[in-house]
């Protein structure tokens, strides 16, 4: 291990070269974080319900985790170009263009301009007047599953990790996790600090309700950040299961 004035010097070089160093055991960019709980409790599969155009799935690899991930996005377009780059990673599979909610069936979801602000539910006066650029463009019909309904759920996944990042509409696709509750062992929700969305559950609400289910707050990573109002608005709560982590560190 190098001596503290060694370390100095490496980071002073890195830095004129325009990086920054970082203890690989030490992780503080949220990304790393969020992965050293991935592998802190063993977690063998990571669901990425509200994948977009495949950030959060890229942030992951990024970060070191190498295990499958399963990507869920509703929007057809945004939904081609998740597939494609997914395309060469033979552990990033991309689930057919679905919601996921309570039921299965059919349901509207609100096309934003800026599409990783696409909701079922209904955008607030707040948003509208904070963020032109996310008003909706249309309304599109796309199919809607229960988590527990999806066949390329793999059987042999018996840890996985849940996120779901679907702009307020988060306790409905919580409702259609049914039988798969027993193999959940962390879920990271996006969470509201104020409501940006009609119907929208608060952040206290949410981490209440985690509670009740079994699950505690381990760790929290900065989401939307309004400059106009000088204050966050989202963050993201990783929670994993109670009984894994008293197993894990007891």
């Amino acid at each position: 291990m190098p001596s503290k004035a060694s370390e100095a010097r490496l980071r002073r070089l890195a830095a004129r070269l325009g990086y920054r160093l970082e203890r690989v055991d030490k992780p503080r960019e949220p990304a790393a974080q969020l992965v050293a709980t991935l592998r802190h409790f063993g977690v063998d599969a990571v669901l990425d319900v509200g994948a977009n155009t495949g950030q959060y799935a890229r942030a992951l690899r990024g970060a070191g985790y190498d295990g499958p991930i399963l990507s869920f996005e509703p929007l057809p377009e945004v939904h081609a170009v998740l597939e494609a780059g997914a395309r060469g990673d033979p552990s990033w599979r991309v689930a057919p263009p679905m919601a996921l909610g309570a039921a299965d069936g059919e349901v509207a979801i609100a096309r934003s301009a800026e599409s990783d602000m696409s909701s079922i539910l209904p955008q607030n006066r707040l948003l509208r007047a904070i963020s032109p650029s996310s008003a909706v463009r249309e309304r599109i019909t796309v199919t809607l599953r229960r988590l527990d309904s999806i066949p390329e759920i793999d059987p042999a996944w018996r840890r996985l990790f849940l996120k779901i990042d679907v702009q307020g509409y988060e306790p409905q696709v919580l409702a259609g996790v049914g039988s798969l509750w027993p193999r959940i062992l962390g879920v990271q929700l996006e969470m509201a600090l104020v409501p940006l969305y009609e119907g929208e559950r608060e952040f206290r609400a949410t981490i209440a309700a985690m509670e009740a289910r079994g699950y505690d707050l381990h760790l929290l990573i900065p989401g939307y950040f309004e400059r106009k109002l000088g204050r966050q608005l989202q963050v993201d709560g990783v929670f994993y299961r109670r009984d894994a982590a008293e197993e894990r560190d007891g």
